[in-house]
């Protein structure tokens, strides 16, 4: 099951302390933390992972589409995808920077 959260704009004030706690949320929750990026109109088709995601955006956009049901996450928005949903990926104009966690799933 995935679970998506959608900001309104935030202050780069508040941003900052959202993040704060959004990385504390996932240490709680058994997540590996990682920062990265993807370049400006970088698309990827659609595919799974073999580990739950949960994602902060905190520069640009990016456009996940999932059950043939697009939707954009900006800086302050949060996502989760599940182990092995299928979704892809669509950066916007500006590129997209974020924080992300990993947790493995149990087999």
């Amino acid at each position: 099951m995935s679970g998506c959260r959608i900001a309104n704009h935030y202050r780069e004030k508040d941003l900052a302390m959202n993040q704060r706690e959004f990385e504390a949320e996932l240490r709680r929750e058994g997540y590996q933390i990682f920062y990265g990026g993807l370049k400006a109109g970088e698309v990827n088709p659609e595919h799974a992972h073999d580990w739950d995601a949960h994602v902060m955006v905190i520069g640009g956009e990016i456009t996940l589409t999932r059950a043939g049901k697009p939707e954009t996450f900006r800086a302050g928005d949060s996502c989760s995808v599940s182990a092995g949903e299928m979704h892809a990926e669509h950066v916007g104009p500006q590129g997209v920077a974020y924080v992300a966690g990993r947790r493995a799933t149990a087999r």
